[in-house]
């Protein structure tokens, strides 16, 4: 969790009325802000409140998927035209002391290996002290951000919220944690601004569909730039993109890179399970939340490496370092 002391200007709450699950720039803003202005966004979980902490595998199977993906707002900045860039400063995040990760069903095609996970699995975690609580005592640390965070796109009509876009949407940067600033081209008058789908953690690639779900508060300040361009999303952050710690690495090798990640991601999951004694289903559940996927090469053809890291730090004393 993070705090912030900064003066907030608006408290956006989560409500029938701000929540919406399609982007369209047709959506009349809920709130008009200057740049500069400070606002508390409240942000449902991603499933729009159907799963809660007492939430089973029972619950999975009647899922409302068109729910997917709330986003609170759409929020109009004052003076922005398309052209104009949209930086969001990402000043907090608060969790509520809980969240979900879930494979859905395999017959439902989602996630990087559904035809290997045919039945659905959720595990609803335990966030305090700084650490989100697993199975066999893994804890893995809690470093929260908004999932998809995004301005209105030129087109007109409804777009699902499930693929990014050029002009932000579900990107699921892991490193757009408290302290970061995205940079948003702006595609429409007032650039109407949504946020959602926070994750407490998540691993690069977010394997199974989702990292940590968690209802969540997220401040943001928001400057307009109307002297610079971009066509998509840019970032700043200090969060480093490698670590200093002991890993284990599985690799997939291949002539095209979605197999080579699914190479990589099978190799995670064995591992897991015949070394760490995890069941399949909670290998697959840690690698979406703490697994980071990497292109290792792209220039040796024909075939491409991709592998995928593990932090050893994530299990208990005992068994650290142990492979």
């Amino acid at each position: 969790m993070s705090e912030t002391n900064t003066a907030i200007d608006h408290h956006l709450p989560a409500t029938d009325e701000t929540i919406h699950s399609v982007w369209n720039n047709a959506l009349e803003p809920v709130l008009t802000i200057d740049p500069g202005d400070v606002v508390q966004f409240e942000c449902r979980d991603a499933t729009n409140g159907q799963l809660t902490r007492a939430s089973t595998v029972a619950d999975l199977p009647s899922l409302d998927i068109d729910q997917i993906h709330p986003l609170t707002g759409p929020v109009a900045v004052e003076g922005a035209q398309p052209g104009d860039v949209l930086s969001v400063e990402i000043l907090a995040l608060e969790h509520q002391g809980w969240g979900y990760t879930l494979v859905l069903p395999g017959e439902m095609g989602l996630g990087l290996l559904p035809e290997e996970f045919p039945e659905p699995a959720i595990h609803v975690w335990d966030l305090e002290d700084g650490v989100a609580h697993f199975t066999n005592g893994i804890e893995v640390p809690i470093k929260p951000f908004p999932g998809t965070i995004g301005v209105a796109p030129a087109a007109d009509g409804e777009h699902s919220t499930n693929p990014p876009r050029s002009v932000g949407g579900n990107l699921d940067i892991k490193h757009l944690t408290a302290g970061s600033t995205l940079h948003l081209p702006v595609a429409v008058e007032n650039a109407l601004f949504s946020i959602g789908d926070c994750h407490a953690a998540q691993g690069d690639g977010e394997v199974c569909i989702n990292g940590l779900e968690a209802p969540m508060s997220v401040t943001c300040r928001f400057s307009l730039q109307s002297d610079r361009s971009l066509e998509r999303p840019q970032f700043e952050t200090a969060v480093a993109s490698g670590r200093d710690e002991p890993m284990y690495g599985t690799t997939g090798v291949d002539s095209d890179l979605y197999e080579a990640t699914k190479q990589a991601v099978r190799g995670m999951v064995d591992h897991l399970h015949s070394e760490r004694g995890l069941a399949r289903e909670e290998a697959y559940i840690l690698c979406s939340v703490a697994v980071d996927l990497k292109i290792n090469q792209v220039v040796n053809a024909p075939n491409w490496v991709v592998s995928a890291y593990l932090p050893e730090q994530l299990f208990p004393d005992e068994t650290a370092g142990h492979q």
